[in-house]
């Protein structure tokens, strides 16, 4: 078999300039982490009208943190930054309904206002998550349906936050 050194040699170097030449891509969580530190405290106003939604929304924002933000969870007095996070009450509205006229699907629709507090800085942001579901005609949403809703509503809102806080790193 014969060999090609010249051929051998240019694809090495081509090789070469390519892992050195990198694209420059990051991903979001670095721009997020740039804007909130490594260390972030999160509180979140219980809602006298539905407290069990609160503690869904608080796992969310911790598992959000961790997951998304690659951030470690931490008190007050050792947080670089603290987020605040208080929910509007969830909406429902009818988005589909049967040949009869009964309602078969809603959205549910939950607004987040998110307060960010670091160092000298203080800045309010506002995230919206909806989820889609469907029910039974001509019945009343249950509990189950509506904590569901509630969770997957705000996980997006979450997860609309986190881009707006990405985009704002990555301006920086």
């Amino acid at each position: 078999m014969k060999t090609y050194p010249h051929f051998l040699k240019l694809l090495t170097l081509f090789t070469l300039i390519i892992f050195l030449s990198a694209c420059g891509y990051k991903p979001s969580s670095k721009y997020a982490r740039s804007v909130v530190g490594e260390k972030i405290n999160t509180n979140v106003t219980i809602s006298a009208q539905d407290p069990q939604n609160t503690v869904l929304i608080k796992d969310a924002v911790d598992s959000a943190i961790v997951e998304i933000f690659h951030a470690s969870l931490t008190d007050k007095a050792h947080a670089d930054t603290t987020l605040n996070f208080s929910l509007t009450p969830p909406r429902y509205s009818a988005i589909q309904y049967n040949t009869d006229g009964y309602v078969i699907a809603y959205r549910a629709t939950i607004i987040l206002h998110v307060t960010r507090e670091s160092k000298n800085i203080k800045k309010n942001y506002t995230a919206k998550g909806t989820y889609d579901f469907s029910v039974v005609p001509n019945a009343v949403i249950t509990d189950q349906e509506r904590f569901d809703a509630i969770k997957f509503s705000a996980i997006k809102a979450i997860s609309s936050f986190v881009a707006q806080i990405s985009a704002e790193g990555s301006r920086l």
